[in-house]
């Protein structure tokens, strides 16, 4: 059943969660004319049982394996729906006062057995990536983190160092240093790093020339009154920025952590006047204040809720995605899909430096692919055509590499095998996004042997196997259930271990490249691309290498 504030780890690696935070190089200059509505779910209860590979989307075959248990699934299944109902439901946040908030931080502190400097780094480390989830580096470099005495001012220390190993290239601005000897301490680590400390009278009349992003850590919610010199200058000079003239191609974007610095921590911007962020890094869970927040882009950091707070407050607040110290809520914020674009950085790929046969360059290439972690770097888009020359694309799982060609398997019955009887060629592209990196393969197509075949399909986990002899692929079922009842069925038939047929409709194709093309992103679209073609020179088949334009 779905219930607030237990157990979020269930829930980490649903699809549609990461989707949530993955909004990267979007138009930052979206309205703040309204607040955005504040969305999320609550934490799943007693679902570790469930099959790991729910929770994830074409992961490994055993993933896929658990995922036709349909007795398991299907009630996981109904509280996917509810949680995404719950998603529609703007109150279904939760929001602490400020008086619950300091509660918190005392359990925490207390019997919780937390030290302010754990706590410390971990909110600072939440402001850090949630600023990297949305403001890449490459064009967001120059952060500006304004300090505050207190502990909204340590966890901006510490994001300037998070910062700074992320790529960015922060600059600290601390007037009211802290004497004891945690903030000393970040300090020392800070300026181990090179990473500037400005004062007050240092920073420019107009921020805008010198930053991109201006870090907003001066109040926490434990502030009361009205800000005190310098910082009522400080905020003042945000403030500027917010009324500038238009004329300016952009301004720094202001990310406020856990309370917009001059708020009222319930009440929000009382007077219109204030700060208005384009991000906001909850902490723990968002202060009452945060209902007001109309900037693009509110996220939720610190992930060290333990059950029991969980509980006494009734805290419901969504999961966060896989290893993510972040997690987006409220609305997403409208894109310009004209305006999505990355400024590839990449080192040079030169003629010189690729091997003479594209196969030896694939398996370079690949390699770097599994090195770097990337999930399914053997994932790749197969485009078939059929006689008529209507085009049709998916993506499939290369399971071999040779000099003879690139390996899948599938149904003989598919659409992708009817279009390769009546035209056997085929174009394959990996796309491994963390390398800036693409390869296409062009070539004819042919059936792998029999026994190649064989050998495979019984090399899969057997949940594999029986589900591909289900799977009549490309022709209409009349419902999930069928496919579900079948799988059941043989799987009762073949729980004695005994050896399970291969069909005869199963087995796999081999592209054998003519046509092999590298590609590495650079900067302003000047991207390398090196294609191999393979040419007959004096009776004899070589590999051609040329270099095409972006």
């Amino acid at each position: 059943m779905l219930t607030c504030g237990i157990k979020r780890r269930a829930m980490t690696r649903l699809p549609f969660t990461k989707f949530l935070i993955n909004v990267s190089n979007a138009n930052h200059t979206c309205s703040q004319s309204s607040p955005l509505p504040a969305k999320s779910f609550c934490f799943f209860r007693n679902v570790s049982s469930l099959p790991a590979g729910f929770w994830g989307s074409r992961s490994s075959s055993a993933t896929r394996d658990s995922f036709w248990r349909f007795g398991e699934v299907r009630g996981m299944a109904s509280m996917v729906v509810s949680s995404l109902q719950n998603l529609q439901n703007p109150d279904s946040l939760s929001y602490l006062t400020q008086k619950e908030a300091a509660e918190i931080d005392e359990i925490l502190m207390g019997p919780l057995g937390f030290s302010v400097d754990q706590l410390m780094e971990l909110a600072g480390l939440s402001v850090a990536t949630s600023i990297a989830e949305v403001y890449k580096s490459s064009d967001y470099s120059r952060v500006l983190a304004i300090c505050g005495p207190g502990n909204n001012g340590g966890d901006g220390l510490v994001a300037a160092r998070h910062l700074h190993h992320f790529g960015y290239k922060p600059s600290v601005c601390y007037p009211k240093r802290t004497s004891k000897a945690l903030y000393t301490g970040l300090v020392t680590q800070l300026e181990s790093l090179y990473i500037p400390f400005l004062s007050v009278d240092d920073l420019p009349v107009d921020l805008s020339n010198d930053f991109d992003i201006l870090v907003d850590a001066m109040f926490g919610f434990s502030f009361h009154g009205t800000p005190r010199p310098p910082f009522d200058d400080l905020i003042q000079r945000l403030l500027s920025l917010q009324s500038h003239d238009q004329t300016r191609q952009r301004s720094p974007v202001i990310v406020s952590v856990d309370i917009p610095s001059g708020w009222h921590v319930e009440e929000g911007d009382v007077s219109g006047e204030g700060i208005k962020p384009d991000m906001l890094v909850s902490l723990t869970a968002p202060k009452l204040c945060a209902k007001k927040f109309c900037g693009c882009h509110h996220f939720l950091g610190g992930r060290f809720v333990p059950p029991s707070i969980a509980d006494k407050y009734k805290l419901c607040l969504p999961p966060y995605p896989g290893t993510s110290m972040c997690v987006r809520i409220g609305k997403l914020p409208s894109i310009d899909i004209s305006s999505l674009r990355e400024n590839y950085i990449s080192p040079a790929f030169l003629e010189d430096h690729v091997e003479p046969d594209p196969i030896d360059q694939f398996q370079k290439w690949f390699g770097d692919a599994v090195a770097a972690g990337l999930r399914e770097p053997n994932a790749m888009a197969l485009s078939t055509a059929n006689k008529d020359g209507k085009l049709s694309s998916r993506m499939v799982l290369l399971k071999g590499v040779d000099k003879e060609g690139f390996v899948w398997y599938t149904n003989y019955g598919s659409r992708k095998a009817r279009e390769l009887s009546e035209n056997p060629r085929a174009s394959l592209l990996f796309y491994w996004d963390g390398l800036n990196r693409q390869v296409r393969v062009e070539g004819p197509v042919q059936k792998v042997s029999d026994e190649e075949s064989e050998n495979y399909f019984h090399s899969r986990p057997r949940g594999s196997q029986i589900g591909a002899i289900v799977s009549k692929q490309s022709t209409v079922v009349p419902g999930r259930h069928v496919l579900h009842q079948e799988y059941e069925e043989l799987e009762a038939k073949f729980s004695d271990g005994s050896l399970i047929p291969k069909p005869k409709h199963w087995g796999g194709y081999r592209l054998k490249p003519e046509v092999v093309e590298f590609w590495q992103g650079q900067q302003s679209r000047l991207h390398d691309r090196l294609q191999y073609s393979l040419k007959e020179v004096d009776g004899k088949q070589i590999w051609k290498i040329e270099r095409l334009a972006p």
